[in-house]
C-alpha cells in the first residue's frame, strides 16, 4: 500500500487530503460513521479518502453533503 501511495499523482492524494479533512470538520472521526450516516457504500467511501481514483458522481455527492461548490473545493486546494 505504502509502495501504491507514493506512485498516485499528488493532486489526487491533495483531493483525498481535503475530503478527509471536510469529514473531520463535520465532527466525524471515522469514515465508516460518516459513510454510513450519509448513505455511501463505506469501502468506497474508504477508497476516496485513501487517494484511490474516484468518480465525478462520488465526488459530488460527497460535497454536496458538505454543502460545498465544485469551485469552493477545487479554490481550497490552491
Amino acid at each position: 500500500m505504502a509502495k501504491e501511495k507514493e506512485n498516485t499523482d499528488k493532486r489526487i492524494l491533495l483531493i483525498a487530503g481535503r475530503i478527509k479533512q471536510l469529514r473531520i470538520d463535520a465532527n466525524y472521526s471515522s469514515a465508516e460513521n460518516f459513510a454510513f450516516d450519509n448513505e455511501i457504500n463505506r469501502v468506497q467511501y474508504w477508497r476516496v479518502e485513501s487517494g484511490a481514483n474516484v468518480t465525478i458522481k462520488t465526488l459530488l455527492k460527497i460535497l454536496d453533503i458538505h454543502k460545498i461548490s465544485l469551485q469552493d473545493f477545487f479554490n481550497s486546494l490552491s
